[in-house]
């Protein structure tokens, strides 16, 4: 354990070490005890302060008094993740798991996949999602990264302790999204990159069909994106010249996104919530928006009562080798009314 007191984790044997607590004590422990409660409870109180170096001294404890409570070891596990100790967090929870009284659907088995999934051991990866009750295509002592989960798109949330930004993506696995939106260059990500997020949704967000998808949490960037984050400012006289620009950077495998139209700024108690994703037109105002109507752009894209606003900033992912010939292309099959200015990269 970084910082603090260091154990020597092997491998735990829940039947071993379970039948020398009966050994021991003549029946296994169930209720923690008040010192173990009270080490805890302020363990907690402190990470919820950052202070992750004393709540791992008392975490540390409090599994020195229980060690037969998986409770003791999820919760070191929980801290590793928040400290993004991957090598202690699998440790710690391969104990938790090792203790616990039931066989699939522990929370226990979400974490110790996170932490595999951080450190590329597909096989325990696999174990863990399986243990916990999920379905892992291919051989089931496969040594391969889990793949074909099918587990659909998601929303997740970049940067949730900074400036937090919510965006689409395709789930790979579990604890893996990959970026689909391009985000804002406040957030520090790229389209195409991968993240690990965490297990928990905070929030969803519907459409107007009627499906619901979780917002995930970013824990911490996976796999960069080689691609840069451009913005430019275009002139477009009608959605269909936008939507043609967008569909041109898909057709050559990258991005453009309007800003002007995707971005919202929202509170953090609308954004943990259930929200809609679609924006509504002309004077239907979404009153979660807390962006300045009248301009474009990511603070403040809605108009009073104007359906479309020809001034678009618009993200763009492309290499810089494509991406004024993307803008270039877009206007010649239009240039009455199509133009760009002030292309600039911006992560």
């Amino acid at each position: 354990m970084s910082g603090g007191s260091k154990h020597s984790y092997g491998q735990p044997t829940a039947r071993n070490w379970q039948a020398g607590i009966v050994r021991i004590f003549g029946k296994g422990r169930n209720r923690p005890s008040a010192s173990w409660r009270q080490a805890t409870d302020r363990a907690f109180t402190l990470i919820g302060d950052g202070r992750y170096e004393d709540a791992g001294a008392l975490l540390t404890r409090a599994a020195d008094l229980e060690p037969w409570l998986s409770e003791s070891w999820f919760n070191l596990a929980l801290l590793h993740k928040f400290r993004h100790d991957w090598e202690q967090a699998r440790a710690a929870g391969l104990r938790a798991v090792a203790l616990l009284d039931r066989d699939t659907g522990a929370p226990d088995w979400w974490n110790v996949g996170i932490a595999a999934t951080a450190l590329q051991d597909w096989p325990l990866a696999r174990r863990a999602w399986q243990a916990y009750g999920l379905r892992v295509p291919g051989a089931a002592n496969g040594s391969g990264e889990p793949v074909g989960m099918d587990l659909g798109s998601a929303a997740v949330r970049l940067s949730p302790e900074g400036e937090a930004e919510v965006v689409w993506g395709r789930r790979l696995d579990p604890a893996r999204i990959e970026v689909l939106s391009i985000p804002l260059p406040s957030s520090g990500r790229r389209w195409g990159e991968v993240v690990l997020h965490d297990g928990v949704p905070h929030g969803e967000r519907t459409t107007a069909a009627g499906h619901t998808y979780p917002v995930f949490d970013e824990i911490e960037l996976w796999a960069p994106s080689p691609v840069p984050t451009w913005v430019v400012l275009l002139e477009a006289a009608t959605e269909s010249d936008r939507d043609a620009l967008e569909q041109l950077a898909a057709d050559a495998g990258f991005a453009a996104e309007d800003w002007s139209s995707s971005v919202r700024l929202l509170c953090r108690m609308c954004s943990e919530s259930r929200m809609p994703s679609d924006e509504g037109d002309g004077e239907h105002l979404d009153p979660h928006d807390h962006s300045e109507p009248g301009h474009p752009g990511p603070l403040g894209h809605r108009t009073d009562g104007q359906l479309w606003v020809p001034e678009r900033e618009c993200g763009l992912a492309a290499p810089a080798s494509l991406v004024r010939g993307l803008l270039d292309g877009w206007v010649a099959d239009s240039p009455d009314s199509r133009d760009w200015r002030d292309l600039e990269e911006v992560c």
